[in-house]
């Protein structure tokens, strides 16, 4: 099978040899020098030239790749080692730059969150969390951005060392950015084969479908091609072989070997080719074999684990795969978790202590979140930035009336004439100026929601400022001196009738008469001392509980009576309609307090006059029917003729007690 396809063989080689495509791509190689690197799944190409990022792309998408990644350190690390094989070449500064596929599209700002910094993959794929920033990017959104390798020239290159990222605009055709002097490409593949075995003496070339040529690849990608030259003394033998897909994951050269192997050398030279074990034979042949565990591959040269991952060697989270290049196996973790320094187990990430989060971050088995002081909520498009509440906005504010916004928090405060209430302070209760210790009021003092009013006694008028009251000097006000002198005049005209009518009793008693017959009426009682009561309007209703405050009169205010009339009467006092205006004046209810007041106080003295012509009308009456009822009776008894001495005299009725009054005025 290997004959029949070595005509094959030959024809590709021909046609990629000597093909004007493969002449010019050799024409391009004389003009820039390059090397290359192949690792995993992936190859990595250097290249010197001072071009701009767009024409690198344009390189690299031409052999099927594109600018190169970094997107962990085990990449970082293959591209250093292709730097440090790149031919040395004159540069005009020491610190140069090479373009890679990192770049940030026009408009699109920086994001100090993201440890890309808003920049992406050329070729797509993940983000990953992995960065090496030199220093902070620009912020600028105006013109695209580019990011490269700084490479230092003045140091000697080290595979461990790798370099650091810049940014800067990505150049065009003709004017290249300043520093820059190459780029990387990276290229993927579905597989790769191993080296070529050599069991002899020979030498192996290796061209790539990327268009590189190499001596030396630690791994070969899929669809290369492998010339081998054999020296065995003076004769030269060639083999030219390709890396195909033998099955799922399993690539290799299609021709068992080793290849040059000879009697002469056995497994002396390069292990006879084996990866493992070499078996020699008794006339100088050899044979490859694998260790306990391990299974050898048709190509009778490489050995691979049996199975592996069973049982399976991995613990917890990690994932067992079958390894390459020797490797038994692999055991991968999943995102947010690390391998431990055993390979064997997963331990998480700590997210948290590269502090992402604006207040709080809370690490999480594989992620984690951010959280926000009280008063904050997570807001932007990661959820990493805390703004504050405004927990007075909305319908559903937590005060009872005025609610004013903080940083992080609130305050309620209360309108005039309140004051706040409850364990939090978000409630208001009524104040009552009534009950302070220093009354607002100089007469009466009414309490009512947020505010007071104040009232007077009658003949005494609110004042303009709504607090203090003044002497009312209509005749509706009736002062002390006025009613005491009323009184006066009352009292004695009173005592003179009851002493005339005394008199006349005495002297018909004394004549004979037969005694009154009026002892069954009763007389109008007058109290020694009445009181001037007060009829004090009911407390204007409040939202909240509250205690009615007793009115009482202040001595050095409106005077009261020192001689108490001998007539009850009753006053009322009108309350005021009106709410005291905050400069202290009032509204309408002043002038309704004097109308009223003046209004109240010529009825009063209507009232008392017309009480007092009636009362004495009445006495007069009496008297008059008292006499002519006297007389009657006494022509009566003129007509009878006495029997005895007793007949003659009459016994008097008893008197009630309560008829004789002591006048206090006398």
């Amino acid at each position: 099978m290997g004959t029949a396809l070595l005509p094959l063989i030959l024809l590709l080689l021909s046609q990629m040899l000597f093909s004007p495509k493969a002449w010019a791509r050799a024409s391009n190689e004389e003009e820039e020098e390059a090397a290359a690197v192949c690792a995993g799944t992936a190859c990595y190409t250097a290249h010197w030239g001072k071009i701009s990022a767009a024409e690198a792309q344009l390189n690299c998408s031409t052999n099927g790749g594109n600018l190169a990644t970094v997107k962990s350190e085990e990449e970082a690390q293959h591209i250093q080692e292709v730097l440090t094989q790149l031919p040395e070449k004159g540069a005009s500064a020491r610190t140069v730059k090479f373009w890679i596929g990192l770049q940030r599209e026009k408009s699109k700002c920086m994001d100090r969150d993201d440890p890309l910094k808003g920049f992406s993959w050329v070729g797509g794929g993940e983000n990953t969390s992995y960065s090496n920033w030199h220093k902070e990017p620009m912020s600028t959104c105006l013109f695209k951005r580019c990011a490269s390798l700084l490479l230092d020239l003045s140091s000697p290159a080290s595979a461990h060392s790798v370099p650091k990222w810049s940014e800067s605009p990505c150049g065009t055709p003709g004017s290249p950015v300043r520093n820059i002097e190459g780029y990387v490409c990276k290229f993927s593949f579905k597989g790769m084969c191993h080296p070529v075995a050599l069991g002899g003496p020979g030498e192996v070339t290796y061209t790539t479908p990327f268009g590189a040529t190499s001596t030396s690849l630690a791994a070969v990608p899929f669809a290369s091609v492998a010339n081998v030259n054999c020296r065995d003394g003076g004769e030269k033998k060639n083999h030219y072989l390709l890396c195909k897909e033998r099955s799922s994951n399993l690539f290799d050269w299609g021709t068992p070997g080793p290849f040059c192997a000879s009697p002469n050398h056995g497994c002396a030279f390069n292990n006879g080719g084996c990866q493992q074990e070499c078996l020699e034979g008794g006339d100088g042949s050899f044979l490859c074999g694998c260790r306990p565990g391990y299974r050898l591959l048709d190509d009778l040269v490489t050995c691979i684990p049996r199975d592996p991952c069973h049982p399976n060697p991995c613990r917890g989270k990690a994932k067992c795969s079958p390894g390459t290049h020797g490797q038994h196996y692999e055991c991968q973790c999943p995102a947010g978790f690390k391998s431990t320094p055993n390979r064997l187990d997963c331990e998480d990430v700590d997210e948290c202590s590269r502090f992402p989060c604006t207040h709080k971050c809370v690490n999480t088995p594989g992620s984690f979140h951010c959280t926000c002081h009280l008063g904050y909520e997570t807001q932007g498009h990661n959820g990493m930035e805390c703004w504050d509440v405004d927990e007075c906005a909305g319908d559903h504010s937590p005060c009872a009336q005025l609610c004013i916004n903080t940083v992080g928090s609130f305050q309620c405060a209360c309108q005039k004439g309140y004051q706040t209430t409850g364990e939090d302070g978000t409630q208001c209760q009524d104040v009552n100026e009534c009950e302070e210790e220093r009354n607002p009021c100089e007469g009466f003092c009414y309490n009512i929601p947020g505010s007071f009013q104040c009232g007077c006694l009658p003949g005494w008028n609110l004042a303009p400022n709504g607090v203090s009251c003044i002497a009312n000097h209509n005749k509706s006000g009736l002062p002390e001196d006025s009613h005491r002198k009323n009184d006066e005049k009352e009292g004695e005209k009173m005592n003179e009738m009851e002493n005339e009518k005394e008199e006349k009793e005495q002297e018909k008693e004394n004549n004979g008469s037969s005694p009154s017959v009026l002892d069954t009426t009763k007389r109008s009682e007058f109290t020694s001392g009445a009181s001037i009561l007060y009829n004090i309007a009911p407390p204007m209703e409040k939202s909240s509980q509250q205690t009615n405050t007793p009115l009482t009169q202040d001595p050095s205010r409106p005077p009261t009576y020192s001689t108490q009339p001998r007539i009850q009467m009753v006053s009322s006092i009108t309350h005021p309609t009106s709410m005291i205006t905050p400069d202290g004046g009032s509204q309408k209810g002043e002038s309704l307090a004097n109308e009223s007041d003046d209004t109240d106080g010529q009825k009063l003295l209507l009232f008392y006059i017309l009480g007092t012509v009636a009362a004495t009308l009445l006495l007069l009456a009496m008297t008059l029917g008292l006499v002519f009822y006297r007389k009657k009776k006494a022509k009566r008894a003129e007509k009878k003729s006495p029997q005895n001495a007793a007949d003659s005299y009459s016994w008097v009725p008893e008197q009630a007690e309560n008829r004789a009054v002591e006048n206090e005025y006398r």
